[in-house]
């Protein structure tokens, strides 16, 4: 690379499956920015070593993705979000420091805000489906944006209780058994578990109960149309994709390394909806 390229790059074990490179290059060359962004498959014993020397690798900043967002968390100085979620996914250099925030929770709700603009202003109760990491990020969103009562489903009781003891008594801990009683007052469901995702079990909900005007999210992307987005879509409901999160999420991590604020185009999503399906 010539002198004067700004670069960044996506880190996680493995990490050739990420859209990253393909979203933020595509960024990169509609705005005509002397940038790159590129893929770094770092194991987890040489990731330290690989982030204290981030900017001698000439890098202005990086994607973290699994398994390394905890570490990255503790190597950096997080923003509230990142240290409320407990993982960071963005990393940036401010004054000499390395800095890092979680964009997970601002792609999610900029993607419901895409989907169905005004969604948090009568969303009424929230229905999450999982405790882990993206089930954290998707809880602090939600609390963020006003959203009162936030019923977290998990087959392991005591994971969803953690998250009322991380977030307070916005959160109710609820069981499977409890579903079909709290979707009939929920305005948003949003799946963080790997069902439905390719390879992994459908996730199997009775959508029945749910109002006409609730809105249904899947984090997934792969397949686009889950097996939950297909019956929310057979009913009539408002839906919103885990691609869109994607997207979303990327944003600022891209303003922060190359000074532009890029635009989530029709044109990009069909991009990486190509490259999904290949």
């Amino acid at each position: 690379m010539g002198e004067g390229v700004r670069a960044a790059c996506v880190i996680g074990w493995p990490v050739r499956h990420s859209r990253s490179p393909l979203i933020h290059n595509y960024w990169i060359k509609q705005y005509n920015l002397e940038a790159d962004y590129r893929r770094e498959e770092i194991a987890p014993e040489t990731f330290t070593d690989f982030l204290a020397h981030l900017s001698e690798r000439g890098y202005v900043g990086a994607n973290i993705t699994i398994p390394h967002k905890e570490a990255a968390l503790a190597m950096s100085e997080p923003d509230d979000r990142a240290r409320a979620v407990g993982a960071s996914n963005t990393l940036w250099y401010y004054n000499g420091r390395l800095c890092s925030t979680n964009t997970d929770v601002e792609g999610f709700t900029a993607n419901l805000d895409a989907a169905v603009p005004g969604w948090d202003k009568h969303a009424g109760d929230a229905v999450v489906l999982g405790a882990g990491g993206s089930a954290r990020g998707i809880v602090y969103g939600l609390i963020e944006r006003g959203i009162g009562k936030i019923h977290v489903v998990n087959r392991t009781p005591e994971r969803a209780a953690a998250l009322q003891a991380r977030f307070g008594q916005a959160v109710q801990p609820a069981n499977e058994a409890a579903l079909p009683h709290l979707l009939t007052r929920t305005g948003l469901l949003v799946n963080t578990t790997s069902l439905g995702m390719t390879g992994q079990p459908p996730l199997v909900i009775d959508l029945e109960p749910l109002p006409q005007q609730a809105l249904v999210a899947d984090l997934v992307y792969a397949p686009l149309e889950t097996p939950l987005l297909a019956a929310a879509r057979a009913r009539g409901l408002v839906t919103a994709d885990g691609l869109g999160m994607l997207l979303h999420q990327a944003v600022r991590g891209f303003q922060l390394w190359f000074g532009v604020r890029p635009d989530v185009t029709r044109q990009l999503r069909t991009l990486v909806e190509t490259d999904l399906v290949k």
